[in-house]
């Protein structure tokens, strides 16, 4: 869906006319009672202050359709509502500031009581399975990536710091909270040098990037004169990714390549992938860390950037088909550290090491975004993006940031070598 929206707005009929169901608009009601108990948010719904009171305030302006697409869709109907207008924040309540207490609600101390135990059996009713999309062949897996990163190169340069780098940065330690955009370009080469000196990458080295975004890591590979192999498989990404390259002066060093990491050959001395695997599905993991294993020349070093969740999340919602999947990344899935390691023992040769978890990063990165699109949103829309896209990233970015200030997502990099 999310790659007709710049160009069809009418594609929003969906999201204005929920489908009304008396028995699952009173289930959504319980539901939500049930979750304003031990929230630390309050949610005014009908006249009504549900909550423990106090904590930031969540406004609901059309109280039928909120249920409706809660009861029709627990996965989506949350966030399907505020694209829609359905909710806001209450005025001078910052939109993450509201999200993080239902966050952390999916922490791993509050894992228990998600859902009563009454309502867990009568989950199917209103969850979603993955649809046939989600299967990341190679050609669904080009329709999915394209779906995101070929949205438009010119929307994400308006938000993103000048390396056009879009993963967690790394931040000094003591300035999560009062980071500024300014500062957002040195943070993103200081975790890409983290990356590059956890390969062990130099002069001479042979390098592949697989899932190369627009190019930062490969340009900041070949500024320390390694050889660099940079692949995506989104045309106007890489597109995009060539001509930066070209710019920075090391057309010479790196090669851009529209290419499935499951086509790549050769060998390399040091294999990177930031903030890929998230694309890859969980029926891929072994065939992308079997890719990474077989690229790697002897003594070669992998190193991965992944956004993880707990693994009992992990494995109680993989199944089903949210928010993020249907408007933001189609096909895409979260994995856990266990997960990771768990594959690759029993698939590869490759020894699993957690490097550094950077989610208080990816927290502030997030903020630093949002408040650059919120800023640059005048010059966006004149890309054809539609107000409704607007608050689809907002809550996207939003949303996002307050599960890493939760705890409940980290961003971790994991080295990766031979046994």
């Amino acid at each position: 869906m999310t790659g007709d929206l710049k160009t069809a707005p009418a594609s929003w009929a969906k999201v204005s006319q929920p489908r009304a169901n008396p028995v699952r608009r009173a289930a959504a009601a319980a539901a939500v009672r049930y979750v304003a108990r031990d929230t630390a948010a309050t949610i005014e719904l009908d006249g009504k202050q549900l909550g423990q009171g106090g904590g930031p305030v969540m406004k609901v302006h059309r109280a039928g359709q909120f249920l409706d697409r809660l009861g029709s869709d627990a996965g989506t109907g949350f966030g399907e509502a505020y694209l829609a207008g359905d909710w806001d924040p209450a005025p001078g309540t910052d939109l993450a500031d509201l999200l993080l207490p239902f966050a952390q609600r999916f922490s791993a101390e509050k894992q228990t009581n998600l859902v009563p135990k009454w309502a867990q059996s009568l989950r199917w009713l209103a969850t979603r399975s993955q649809p046939v999309e989600a299967d990341n062949d190679r050609t669904r897996a080009q329709e999915n990536v394209s779906a995101h990163y070929d949205l438009s190169n010119a929307m994400f340069a308006e938000f993103l710091d000048p390396s056009m780098t879009y993963s967690s940065a790394m931040f000094e330690p003591g300035s999560h909270d009062t980071a500024t955009y300014g500062e957002l370009e040195a943070a993103q080469l200081r975790k890409l040098d983290a990356v590059l000196d956890a390969a062990g990458v130099q002069s001479g080295s042979r390098v592949l990037d697989i899932g190369c975004g627009w190019g930062s890591l490969a340009i900041r590979a070949a500024q320390r004169g390694a050889w660099v192999t940079a692949i995506t498989i989104a045309p106007q990404q890489a597109l995009q990714a060539q001509a930066r390259v070209e710019a920075s002066g090391y057309g010479n060093r790196v090669k851009v390549a529209l290419r499935d990491y499951r086509d790549q050959i050769g060998e390399f001395d040091a294999v990177l992938s930031v903030e890929m695997i998230e694309a890859v599905g969980e029926k891929y993991w072994p065939v992308y860390f079997g890719a990474i294993e077989r690229r790697l020349a002897p003594g070669g070093v992998a190193v991965i950037q992944a956004i993880v969740m707990p693994h009992e999340r992990m494995l109680a919602t993989r199944n089903t088909f949210t928010w993020v999947q249907k408007y933001i990344f189609p096909g895409g899935l979260l994995p856990s550290v266990q997960a990771i390691e768990q594959v690759n023992a029993q698939h590869t040769g490759l020894d699993v090491q957690v490097l550094r978890h950077l989610g208080q990063d990816y927290a502030t990165t997030l903020r630093i975004w949002r408040g650059r699109f919120l800023e640059r949103w005048p010059a966006i829309a004149q890309g054809g993006f539609d107000d409704t896209f607007r608050r689809m990233w907002e809550f996207y970015l939003a949303y996002s940031e307050a599960g890493f200030r939760s705890g409940y997502l980290d961003d971790v990099q994991i080295r990766l070598t031979r046994r």
